[in-house]
């Protein structure tokens, strides 16, 4: 079992830049793929980020390519999310995933562990 927890949301003005930082347990030897998603009130959750376990694949949702960049350090166990240029549309909880396999993937049946969430805030 993969445990995860996600840190750095909090408030920000629009144009600003956040790194969401998450820790999973036994990231190396799981040999899974990690994901950020994220949840706004009164939406569906909504798949933001992916990258594969090597690190060499990455994939981004429409919303957020160019502004977003994620990465991982399988040494430290950990896979950050870089925002910049934050946006209002961004405000949601964002929750860290650990995927069934190797490779990314945008849906969310393809995650088998998530994290508790962070909140980011984002103010025009």
């Amino acid at each position: 079992q993969v445990q995860m927890v996600e840190s750095g949301g909090g408030s920000v003005q629009a144009g600003a830049s956040l790194r969401l930082s998450c820790v999973a347990s036994e990231l190396t030897d799981s040999m899974r793929a990690m994901g950020w998603f994220r949840q706004a009130p009164g939406k569906s959750r909504e798949f933001i980020s992916g990258i594969s376990w090597s690190g060499a694949s990455t994939l981004y949702a429409d919303s957020v390519k160019g502004r977003f960049t994620i990465s991982r350090d399988n040494g430290k166990n950990m896979v950050y999310l870089q925002m910049n240029s934050l946006k209002p549309e961004d405000t949601a909880v964002y929750y860290c995933a650990a995927a069934r396999g190797a490779s990314p993937t945008s849906r969310d049946v393809g995650y088998d562990f998530w994290g508790q969430g962070t909140q980011v805030t984002v103010s025009s």
